[in-house]
């Protein structure tokens, strides 16, 4: 799943010429924690909350 959302999440925000940093900034947490999400590095019950976040976000 993780390389899905990533490739996902990199593809949208390509197409709406945003970047990782403003979509941490939306979700209120660290770049460096969204890239963790993204990658597959943290996949716990907040990470999914995120996750969740990240598709109503970028309409996924």
């Amino acid at each position: 799943m993780s390389e899905d959302l990533g490739a996902l999440v990199r593809s949208e925000l390509f197409k709406r010429k945003m970047s990782q940093t403003q979509l941490a900034k939306m979700l209120g947490i660290s770049n460096a924690y969204l890239s963790d999400i993204i990658n597959g590095r943290k996949d716990g019950p907040k990470a999914q909350e995120h996750v969740k976040h990240i598709r109503k976000i970028l309409n996924v």
